[in-house]
């Protein structure tokens, strides 16, 4: 035997993982991750959901504050409010 011969069998260092992307999952774990995934999507589906109808309730409630506010400037005797005008009453009916 000569001082120049390889060994046969070298053992090489496993990779280290640093994050378990990549790897070998378990049944039950790739089941469990698949359903967490899809309780996130209706979680984030429910919460579009809920903001769409919340802001058709508070369209619902600014109509009936304006309808209400309308009714009061009228028993006032306010004149109506001007789209265009910055201020919230152009003033009062019969006021010279």
């Amino acid at each position: 035997m000569t001082d120049f011969t390889t060994p046969t069998a070298v053992a090489l260092p496993r990779p280290v993982v640093l994050h378990r992307e990549g790897t070998e999952m378990l049944l039950h774990e790739a089941l469990a991750r698949c359903r967490q995934q899809e309780a996130e999507e209706a979680a984030r589906h429910f919460a579009l959901a809920r903001r769409f109808t919340a802001g058709r309730g508070w369209a619902t409630v600014a109509g009936f504050a304006a309808r209400r506010a309308a009714r009061a400037r009228a028993d006032a005797g306010a004149a109506p409010i001007h789209r265009g005008s910055p201020y919230g009453v152009s003033g009062l009916r019969g006021a010279v």
